[in-house]
């Protein structure tokens, strides 16, 4: 189910919110926070999660994507801490209990489901009290950008005027995009109070995997997390990361 957001090189700004969430839940107590990870895919955060100590339930309906997952977590020794939920996002309500888990992913989920205002229900029905949603999804307006840096400029004109994000004939596999601001309003539909917006990749999808004297993989790390936090950077980021509350 999931996209590739997942796999995404500059996802260290989404783990530093993540990890901190986690904290939170075990300051409430809980030594194994419950984590459900929609349309977990192949396990990319599933798997680390678990090893940090975490339950994780991953909801996906991919028999490829699950028995990438189940190898994953053999080999990293945290198969007993991952239950699989062979279904896909309409029956959230039906296989997870209601206000069950700590933290909920939605990464890359948003973009690919057919109603993602159902879906933002589902995810607020079963985030516990105190809990937290996380979603991560991909940014109309760095598509649009980087489409025009590369000279595609009629295709950036009509991603930036779509009312979804996406080309009907670019053969892409989103059904849409999304802004900083159609995300908060879409968790608000479903109940949830946004507390942190950030951008995800800012610079570092651009560089890809070049090499440079001029940084280390560290000094990429601070950028992005300090750019990621600034409106103007954060909008231009190739995901959007967001956690919301009920």
């Amino acid at each position: 189910m999931r996209t590739d957001t997942g796999t995404a090189r500059g996802s260290g700004t989404v783990w530093r919110a993540l990890r901190a969430e986690l904290d939170r839940a075990r300051e409430r107590g809980t030594s194994e926070p419950a984590v459900v990870d929609v349309g977990g895919g192949s396990g990319v955060w599933a798997v680390p999660l678990a090893a940090e100590g975490c339950r994780v339930t991953v909801v996906e309906p991919s028999p490829n994507a699950l028995a990438t997952l189940r190898r994953r977590a053999e080999e990293a020794g945290v198969g007993g801490a991952i239950t699989v939920v062979a279904d896909d996002t309409d029956a959230l309500a039906a296989r997870i209990p209601a206000g069950s888990a700590d933290l909920v992913l939605a990464h890359g989920l948003l973009e690919v489901v057919d109603d993602p205002a159902a879906v933002a229900g589902a995810l607020a029905g079963i985030v516990a009290p105190g809990g937290a949603v996380s979603v991560l999804a991909a940014n109309r307006h760095a598509a649009a950008l980087h489409r025009a840096l590369g000279g595609r400029v009629r295709e950036a004109h009509a991603l930036l005027t779509s009312s979804d994000g996406v080309l009907a004939d670019d053969g892409e596999t989103l059904l849409r995009r999304f802004d900083a601001d159609g995300l908060r309003g879409l968790l608000a539909g479903a109940g949830l109070r946004v507390e942190l917006i950030q951008g995800d990749g800012v610079v570092s999808d651009v560089l890809g995997e070049v090499e440079s004297e001029q940084y280390t993989a560290d000094d990429l790390a601070d950028f992005e997390a300090a750019a990621g936090a600034i409106p103007p950077l954060r909008d231009l980021a190739s995901r959007l990361h967001l956690l919301a509350r009920l």
